[in-house]
């Protein structure tokens, strides 16, 4: 008995404060390496070339900082339902990104640059365990902890990172220390993503990213309910695993779930262990 207790325990914080200022200083050194070329390539956002993508992060930033110093909300996010939510958040990229991409690259980079170490210390100012000004809203939450809204934003800036490289054909940040924690952080949409899943009680259902970045993460039937366990617990009935080099695409939508199907491997109920390739975890 007591080794279920501890086997059912939660997972554990994720902390990526101290991250930010290397993975922001990656992508300054990335950006100042790009011909007049390379801004125009596409990218794996169907919508966006490398200079969009750019000009997001440095819009995202920009109205972060404005919110926590401030209190400017375009509208209180916590009220609107996940369709409305969506809407909202892709009109303000949209409008950020028509913004931004107008500035000339040299502009664009000394802006980011400046907004980066800036979000970089207000991250790290913040109580990891208060409450944070925006909610996870693609985990499903109505109010989330600080470390993980600094969290989830860790990943926008290393996916949209990502992207650029990919599109750019540099090498991406595929390390342990950067990559771990971002899938850490979108493994927390599962229990949200599983809802439409029928959870048997005392089920497990495990998911593994293969790759020296990778790990597993485990789905417990807990009543009528899927939660996040921190190690295997119940009767499996499912394994998925899916190669660390598409993962973050596919929560990103960055790959269709069926091409992703053709990687990724399942053993076990295959309708409950697919069901991983069409979660999401941004928002938008």
């Amino acid at each position: 008995m007591v080794r279920m207790s501890v086997a059912r325990e939660p997972l554990q914080p994720i902390f990526t404060a101290h991250l930010f200022l290397e993975l922001e200083a990656k992508l300054l050194e990335l950006l100042r390496s790009l011909g007049p070329e390379d801004w125009e390539k596409q990218t794996l956002a169907p919508k966006w070339k490398v200079k969009d993508v750019a000009a997001h992060l440095l819009d995202t930033q920009v109205r972060k900082l404005a919110a926590a110093r401030h209190g400017y909300k375009p509208e209180n996010s916590k009220k609107l339902s996940p369709a409305k939510l969506a809407t909202l958040i892709n009109s303000l990229n949209a409008e950020g990104v028509r913004q931004y991409s107008e500035l000339h690259p040299d502009e664009l980079i000394s802006r980011m640059e400046a907004a980066s170490r800036e979000s970089a210390e207000y991250h790290q100012a913040l109580d990891p365990f208060g409450t944070a000004m925006f909610p996870v809203s693609w985990a499903g939450e109505e109010q989330s902890t600080n470390w993980f809204d600094t969290a989830r934003e860790f990943t926008e800036r290393w996916h949209h990172q990502q992207q650029i490289r990919v599109a750019v054909n540099k090498p991406g940040i595929m390390t342990r220390e950067f990559y771990f924690p971002v899938l850490d952080c979108f493994m927390r949409a599962l229990p949200y993503a599983y809802r439409p899943v029928a959870a048997q009680p005392g089920s497990l259902a495990r998911f593994n990213v293969s790759g020296e970045c990778g790990g597993s993460w485990y789905l417990y039937g807990d009543g009528d309910k899927w939660i996040l366990i921190a190690s295997p617990a119940g009767e499996k009935i499912s394994e998925t695993t899916i190669p660390q080099e598409i993962a973050w695409r596919i929560f990103t939508k960055g790959i269709a779930p069926e091409e992703a199907k053709t990687q990724a491997h399942v053993t076990g109920d295959e309708a409950v262990g697919l069901h991983i390739l069409k979660m999401i975890s941004i928002v938008g």
